[in-house]
């Protein structure tokens, strides 16, 4: 199995991402911490370790996202050092520490409102905030060195083992994330008993255990508890809790080696990435559940595509590729970074998306918060991450999954990546000191026809192999060169999915496009129609920061010629003045018109 180069290891000097890590650096961190002192998500921990008066605010699961926010600002100091992010962190861990209970139990709703119903409804979310703890905690620990955080969520899994597992207490968490928490926490411990609870988790799950509000609501399989963990053949309920339950389930195959989980997974995946994802790597159609429905059923403005569930689709493929070494997987995790989870939070870093519809009537905005706010804490803890998602180490093989300009040194070799990603297709590897890596892989991503391949200045003719890679050999040093060839694309949806038959949308390399009222003021939602002629343009946007498209469009319709419709990328929309967007346009043609919604 491949090991990815720590993101901390990998530095961005990528002209798209560099620009927005430096802007996510000064803003995101701190407006998300900023919000949990405002809203008393902080207080809630200096209330129930008795260091000041007061009621529980909020709702139950509210811990968990100070965690999510500490977790981001660790990897953040794992970046770049600063005394006073770092001393403020130190300062919360004090009040962590003050709210945890003298037997380990940590939840500072039960502490304050219902002490008595500890452990009554698997819904009200008590290991779902431990496991976010824990991510915290280790990351803290890897950004610092300091044991202390960690010494809390050691104490609390103790505590857990004291009250659940074999000859024990049953438990099904009703919101998957402790599974996968446990094993960061293993891996920095290596104390078998807590990979041990994990998998002892996993099995509790399709066997009538569950109980609470949900169970009641929706049925076991909003949050996959209604068939045992290896005998899923769906991906059904919950978006995001689904998603960090097959995370957890790709890194115990990897630790264990059992097949069984793998057959499930891959099950999983296809049914997911084949049947019950957008165009934008969203996953979850409807807003009932947050998640699943049935095969093909995938409308444009009531889904939800939840940002978390994008994150969560990313963890689970990345997963899977450093398993099997196949393509597919980091093909998905490009279209979510580019769409699905950039899309979540505004240009300027200070406002987010919950819910990301590829279409809108214009009703549909950003928000600088939310009472339920999982969404912005989760951005702020994956996206200063994303150099761990370009580079794998296989043994005597360099891996390029992501085209993210960036450079690493290890032992093995320095490596120097440079890239015109997303706008253009122009990609560069260097390679000096190499004395560990005889291969190099680079990605062909599922959306490039075209490209060309230059090794130390000569032109190769090469094809991909079976998982979707070139593969080059190297030596001590080494220039490659590729050119992927990024003309505006047109995509038709599988005639499967009734609400998009009839309909394309566009892409230019890793990026969606949507048309958005703003710059088509003269078109009203439903006269958003793409004829079956026209010629493009490629117009830079410094509002935007982006490359949009213009369509000059010919039409037998009309007397006189079309305004160009407007295209900008989908990540970008709900940034400037309110109105309508779209991702699937009509498709006019002269022998007919068709008109789906």
């Amino acid at each position: 199995m491949g090991k990815s180069i720590e993101f901390n290891d990998v530095h961005i000097r990528d002209d798209f991402w560099g620009a927005k890590l430096n802007l996510w650096k000064k803003h995101l961190i701190r407006t998300c911490l900023d919000k949990c002192y405002e809203t008393g998500r902080i207080d809630n921990f200096k209330k129930a370790g008795g260091l000041m008066e007061g009621e529980f605010i909020g709702i139950y699961f509210n811990d968990s996202d100070v965690y999510k926010v500490m977790e981001g600002a660790a990897y953040f100091l794992q970046l770049e050092k600063d005394a006073a992010l770092e001393a403020e962190i130190d300062q919360i861990i004090s009040y962590i520490e003050a709210a945890q209970e003298d037997d380990g139990y940590l939840c500072t709703y039960y502490t304050l409102v219902e002490p008595e119903n500890k452990w009554t409804d698997m819904e009200k979310h008590e290991m779902y905030c431990g496991g976010h703890l824990i991510e915290a905690a280790v990351a803290y620990y890897k950004a610092t060195g300091k044991r202390r955080f960690v010494e809390i969520a050691e104490k609390l899994v103790d505590y857990y083992l004291t009250v659940f597992g074999e000859g024990k207490s049953n438990w099904v968490e009703g919101h998957q994330g402790i599974e996968l928490a446990l094993l960061r926490l293993y891996q920095v411990t290596k104390k078998q008993a807590y990979l041990d609870f994990s998998k002892w988790l996993l099995r509790q799950r399709g066997q009538g255990y569950g109980r609470g509000m949900i169970w009641q609501r929706w049925g076991a399989d909003y949050c996959q508890d209604d068939v045992p963990v290896l005998e899923i053949e769906k991906a059904v309920g919950h978006a995001v809790r689904a998603t960090y339950m097959y995370a957890a389930m790709a890194d115990i195959f990897e630790i264990e080696q059992d097949e069984r989980y793998m057959a499930v997974l891959e099950k999983v995946w296809e049914d997911m990435h084949e049947t019950k994802m957008y165009l934008t790597g969203g996953i979850g159609s409807t807003r009932e559940n947050e998640g699943f429905e049935d095969s093909y059923l995938l409308p444009n403005e009531s889904c939800y595509c939840e940002t978390c569930a994008s994150v969560g689709n990313v963890f689970f493929n990345h997963r899977m590729n450093l398993i099997t070494k196949e393509s597919k997987y980091a093909d998905i995790i490009e279209r979510s970074l580019y769409n699905g989870i950039l899309s979540g939070i505004s240009l300027d870093s200070k406002t987010f998306f919950y819910v990301n519809p590829l279409a809108s009537i214009g009703m549909h905005h950003r928000s600088a918060w939310f009472e339920t706010s999982c969404c912005p804490t989760n951005l702020a803890r994956f996206l200063p991450s994303i150099g761990g998602y370009i580079f794998v180490n296989d043994a005597d093989t360099l891996i390029v999954n992501q085209y993210i300009g960036s450079s690493f040194e290890s032992e093995k070799c320095h490596v120097d990546l440079t890239s015109d990603f997303p706008w253009k297709g122009k990609v560069a590897l260097k390679l000096s000191k190499n004395t560990g890596y005889t291969h190099v892989k680079l990605r062909i991503p599922a959306w490039a026809r075209e490209w060309e391949l230059i090794i130390d200045g000569d032109a190769q003719i090469q094809t991909p192999d079976v998982q979707g890679y070139l593969c080059i050999q190297v030596g001590e040093e080494a220039q490659i060169s590729i050119f992927f060839a990024t003309p505006l694309r047109q995509t038709f949806c599988n005639e499967k999915v009734v609400t998009n038959r009839g309909k394309v949308a566009f892409e230019k390399g890793p990026i969606v496009y949507c048309a958005e009222q703003v710059d088509n003021k003269g078109l009203y939602y439903n006269e958003l129609f793409v004829e079956d002629a026209y010629t493009y343009q490629k117009v830079w946007n410094d509002e935007l920061d982006a490359e949009c498209i213009s369509l000059s469009q010919k039409t037998d319709y009309f007397m006189f010629e079309k305004d160009p419709l407007y295209l900008i990328p989908y990540f970008a929309w709900d940034n400037r003045a309110p109105g309508y967007m779209k991702v699937w346009l009509d498709v006019r043609r002269k022998d007919r018109l068709y008109r789906t919604r």
